[in-house]
């Protein structure tokens, strides 16, 4: 579900080009990150015609973290039409997640049409 990035203009550029964009942010040693993600993909799976799903791992794109003010991990960015709308870090309550994704896609879904 969540495709990888490795460079930051590719993600810049998908950003810019999608209306919603989620992306995942973690690194290979992140426990968290690593038992976080499949349960995420679970959740926001419905969601795949609405909003298009990255993977960063920091280490790949190191320059994120000051891009994206990304001071822990795992961190999880919704954009719409470009800019931030959602920011969700470290513990990340799924109940919490899946609530703010379905009302952001429900207004940007009145909003597109």
């Amino acid at each position: 579900m969540f495709q990888k990035v490795t460079e930051l203009t590719n993600l810049k550029e998908l950003i810019r080009q999608e209306e919603l964009v989620m992306i995942y942010f973690s690194q290979p040693s992140c426990s968290v990150c690593h038992g976080l993600k499949p349960q995420v993909e679970k959740r926001l799976v419905k969601y795949t015609e609405k909003i298009k799903f990255l993977e960063v791992n920091v280490l790949d794109i190191p320059e994120v973290a000051g891009e994206y003010q990304i001071m822990t991990i795992p961190v999880i960015l919704l954009f719409y039409r470009g800019s931030e709308y959602m920011r969700k870090a470290r513990i990340i309550p799924l109940d919490d997640l899946e609530k703010s994704v379905q009302k952001i896609v429900e207004g940007a879904t009145g909003v597109l049409e």
